[in-house]
């Protein structure tokens, strides 16, 4: 999804933009004393000129994880998100689902690999700041691991990864190597939406799979809030010594990694 390039068009320069504001306006009284709203006009032009380079300064120390924020909620339908734009929703909504536990199994599983495969590349650390990714709080490969474990104990047969996994973390390795912003992007969003809509997700599915139990999954230690703050300082930390260039590069990739991350849901969904 491409992000918005803000384009600065040179203009003529205007006798008021040359001048001084008080020479101005005192400009003004003198051709129309008695007319009272050019004044006004005028001293509102004045402001607003001077008030535009402070917005576009505002606009450049915004950040990133903010860009990144807004990227993804326009990926979301208003019924979803009050920030959303998509006219329908990329995926059917929950309450429509038919899940089953085998179906669950294989979401799960292919999830582990994921997670599995973002948490190696950040260890291995082959951009050097990946590794400020490192035990985040937020890695899901070993509570999935009890997660599953669990299920074998129940009698359950735990299922190999599936082709939506498999292809995804193979495509994860290769983004990390050719493309890191990009990467990052999946990074952000396969943390943060379980962190958010997946949480939502697992506690209408396991009601609709009768499960009685609450998967670790979907527990962190200590604060979540927090963690997420401390990921976000983060993201902000890398993201300030990439181009404009490299930023929009990663906010392009956030449909991709939408895309990637129903991909493995439609294990669950018709």
């Amino acid at each position: 999804m491409a992000a918005l390039t803000f384009l600065s068009v040179p203009r003529a320069q205007s006798p008021l933009d040359r001048a001084p504001p008080t020479r101005a306006v005192n400009a003004v009284f003198r051709v129309r004393p008695r007319t009272g709203f050019l004044v006004v006009a005028a001293s509102r032009r004045l402001v607003a000129a001077a008030a535009a380079p402070a917005a576009s300064a505002a606009e450049r120390d915004k950040p990133f994880i903010e860009e990144m924020r807004a990227a993804a909620m326009r990926l979301h339908t208003r019924d979803q998100d009050r920030g959303g734009e998509k006219e329908a929703p990329m995926e059917p909504p929950v309450d429509k689902w038919e899940p089953t536990v085998e179906g669950y199994l294989r979401f799960l599983v292919d999830s582990k690999l994921v997670f599995e495969t973002l948490e190696a590349v950040v260890h291995r650390a082959a951009v050097p700041w990946y590794a400020e990714f490192r035990n985040t709080g937020l890695e899901r490969s070993e509570p999935l691991k009890k997660d599953l474990e669990w299920f074998r104990q129940q009698g359950h047969t735990i299922p190999e990864p599936c082709a939506p996994g498999i292809t995804y973390a193979s495509f994860l390795e290769e983004l990390s190597v050719k493309d890191p912003q990009a990467f990052v992007c999946h990074f952000y969003n396969v943390h943060f939406a379980h962190t958010a809509g997946g949480r939502i997700i697992g506690k209408k599915v396991a009601e609709k799979i009768h499960i009685q139990k609450e998967l670790e999954f979907y527990e962190w230690e200590g604060d979540l809030s927090q963690l997420q703050q401390d990921v976000r300082a983060k993201l902000n930390q890398v993201a300030s010594g990439w181009s404009r260039a490299e930023k929009d590069r990663c906010l392009d990739e956030m449909e991709k990694a939408f895309a990637c991350s129903i991909d493995l849901r439609r294990h669950m969904f018709p």
